[in-house]
């Protein structure tokens, strides 16, 4: 009796491990990992990674007949966690063309970080993507002025500025500037265009970005 309970215990604390070693998000990498056994990934698509504007973007192939699209957008994950999933993220696929979304969850989750580190952790995880595919097509769009977080557009604005920056002086690299487009006639972020949450966009929204996105999909 007292083996069973040893290893009933045992079992236990093992499990509750392996469990807590886990990182955020794990799960999410697990079901693409599952997605692209059940169906292999199609050559030459437009990649979509990044953070939940990605995620809940569910229909996104609607939005862009014709083109071929791989949505990899993942929870409300940050620039860190591309980085992490970098090899799960971009290993499996063969595309012409990356467009990424992320950052704003950086600044959610630190409200005291500087523009710099996110701009830091951005120009590692495109180091990344250029050291596995040195020649595609690969784009950011702009980190998005949510009503939610006005609090820190301050540091997005100056991300962006960056971002731009570093990305007009890469070859085959595009920074995609939604900012205006998600604005009214008087400069203001339309609040129509996102959801109650404040955060996330509505089907209008997207289609705001479509029509930005359009000019440089592949």
């Amino acid at each position: 009796m007292k083996k069973i309970l040893s290893a009933f215990v045992l079992l236990f604390f093992t499990i509750a491990f392996s469990q807590e070693k886990k990182p955020m998000f794990w799960q999410d990498i697990q079901h693409f990992k599952q997605e692209d056994q059940q169906t292999p990934p199609p050559k030459n698509a437009i990649l979509l990674i990044g953070s939940s504007s990605f995620t809940k973007w569910t229909d996104v192939a609607d939005y862009f007949p014709g083109k071929t699209i791989i949505n990899r957008g993942f929870g409300g994950s940050r620039l860190t966690d591309l980085n992490y999933f970098a090899d799960d993220l971009l290993a499996p696929y063969q595309p012409k063309q990356i467009i990424i979304y992320c950052g704003d969850n950086d600044f959610a989750d630190d409200h005291n970080l500087k523009a710099k580190v996110v701009v830091d952790r951005y120009k590692t995880f495109y180091k990344k993507v250029r050291a596995r595919f040195p020649d595609i097509e690969v784009d950011f769009i702009s980190i998005k002025y949510s009503p939610s977080r006005e609090e820190l557009w301050p540091q997005m604005k100056e991300t962006n500025k960056k971002i731009a920056a570093f990305m007009k002086k890469q070859p085959h690299s595009k920074f995609i500037d939604i900012t205006k487009a998600m604005e009214d006639a008087n400069g203001n972020v339309r609040r129509d265009i996102f959801l109650d949450d404040m955060l996330h966009l509505t089907p209008e929204g997207y289609k705001i970005w479509t029509k930005v996105m359009n000019p440089y999909m592949k």
